[in-house]
């Protein structure tokens, strides 16, 4: 558990050190946009994956179709509490980033957590808020891949004070097919 959380921390900085080259998606027009306040993926739904969505689009400025999977997740308590969940490849096409959207108001200092099905991963930082929320991205190791294939769920932690962590379920129904689908 320790060391799952110490690799998501260092991949966490390589994606810091990184974050020009990484650049796979413009985050205001790209394959996030905003809608109403709250963070919206865009682009076109190529292919529905259980609970996940295969979306592609080619952004401004882009020689290629970028395609990313994507779920939208919301608080069971707290609708207005929503994340969107996105994986694609990096721009260099050797690897994959795991990014989430989390809305405005949220606790930055405390990252966001994440365990899948009951095992801690560990947490990552918030790079960046947007007027459609504010980001936090990790590159993902072959473990972690590995975890979200073989996982039935995960749960993203998000702290709105630092004593209150919310849980945010996500399904990883079709996680595996549709990742495969990104190669």
């Amino acid at each position: 558990m320790k060391g799952s959380s110490v690799r998501l921390h260092r991949s966490f900085d390589r994606v810091r050190r990184l974050s020009s080259a990484l650049a796979t998606v413009a985050l205001a027009g790209g394959l996030l946009g905003g809608l109403g306040g709250a963070a919206q993926a865009q682009g076109m739904v190529r292919k529905t994956f259980e609970d996940w969505q295969l979306r592609c689009e080619t952004p401004a400025g882009a020689k290629a179709e970028q395609c990313a999977m994507v779920q939208y997740l919301a608080a069971e308590d707290r609708p207005n509490l929503t994340l969107v969940v996105i994986v694609l490849k990096t721009a260099d096409n050797r690897g994959y980033l795991l990014r989430v959207v989390a809305p405005l108001g949220v606790l930055l200092p405390s990252g966001l957590g994440l365990k899948i099905d009951q095992t801690d991963v560990g947490r990552a930082g918030f790079v960046r808020c947007l007027t459609t929320g504010c980001v936090a991205e990790v590159v993902m190791d072959e473990g972690l891949v590995r975890q979200f294939k073989a996982g039935t769920q995960a749960t993203f932690i998000v702290f709105q004070t630092p004593e209150e962590g919310v849980g945010i379920p996500l399904s990883m129904k079709g996680f595996a097919a549709g990742f495969d689908s990104l190669k």
